[in-house]
């Protein structure tokens, strides 16, 4: 299973990840666990200073912008 982490706050591009992140794992019928980390300390700790930020397995992927459904299902299918 491919666990995707959205990092940021309840920022709109936050938001806006997490929807587009969701909608892309769906069409795509991913086995994946989408998580919300919302801590600044935990954030920080990564390496972000800008959000939001998408992790792939634990692997920083995008960081301060958020990316349509379809070129995050292009990110996904890469991997």
């Amino acid at each position: 299973m491919t666990k995707i982490e959205i990092l940021g706050t309840d920022c709109a591009k936050c938001k806006s990840l997490l929807k587009n992140v969701e909608k892309a794992v769906q069409e795509l019928g991913m086995d994946a666990e989408v998580v919300k980390v919302n801590s600044i300390q935990e954030i920080m700790n990564r390496g972000i200073m800008m959000i939001p930020g998408l992790a792939i397995d634990g692997e920083i992927v995008l960081v301060g912008r958020s990316p349509s459904v379809e070129e995050l299902k292009k990110m996904f299918k890469k991997r």
